[in-house]
């Protein structure tokens, strides 16, 4: 009785010897940018998002009342202190549950990325973190001084002293099936504006 087709073709693969290769070498130049700044609102544009250039957190509020989501926001958290609109407060939220209907989330990023306009968000100072995907709309506040050209120089940057929850953020939430249709806010946030200040 002759093999399967499968079975023919399972064993020439098992057979096959494939000729070692070396790793590539990752001490080489890695992309930099000119304007940090710039390049990081480009693709954050491309992306879905929003960067907003503001020189303190006077301009980021004032900012802020100009977005329709915040204007009509009626349940805002804020994790950066000034930020006048704010009226749910972490400390009286002791079942995540309780934040389904968070209109609109402000948050401090720790540090961004020019290349892919990805934002390092934590838990630090977040008694819930679900909170970054249950909000409608999310304003990241982010140093101009905090970003970096590329992932290497960010991954250089992260470190995991204790257990903790980190992750890099880019744009609004977003799908896409294969008819290419695009949906936004399929699973997190409908809008994301950076504030780089």
């Amino acid at each position: 009785m002759a093999a399967s087709s499968k079975a023919e073709i399972l064993k020439h693969l098992r057979s096959t010897q494939l000729e070692p290769v070396e790793l590539p070498e990752l001490d080489e130049p890695w992309t930099t940018y000119q304007d940090r700044a710039e390049q990081f609102a480009e693709v954050l544009q491309a992306v879905g998002g929003r960067a907003v250039r503001a020189g303190n957190l006077d301009e980021v509020n004032r900012e802020l009342d100009q977005l329709p989501a915040y204007a009509q926001a009626t349940k805002v958290c804020s994790l950066v202190d000034g930020i006048r609109k704010a009226n749910v407060q972490m400390a009286d939220v002791a079942d995540p549950h309780e934040l389904e209907d968070v209109d609109f989330l402000v948050a401090p990023g720790q540090f961004g990325v020019a290349e892919n306009a990805a934002v390092w968000v934590t838990d630090q100072g977040l008694r819930h973190r679900v909170l970054y995907f249950l909000a409608q709309h999310l304003a990241l506040v982010l140093p101009v001084a905090e970003l970096v050209d590329n992932m290497d120089q960010a991954y250089q940057r992260l470190s995991f002293a204790e257990p903790g929850f980190g992750l890099f953020l880019s744009g609004p939430s977003k799908t896409a099936d294969i008819e290419q249709a695009l949906v936004i806010g399929a699973h997190g946030a409908r809008s994301l504006t950076v504030f780089l200040v």
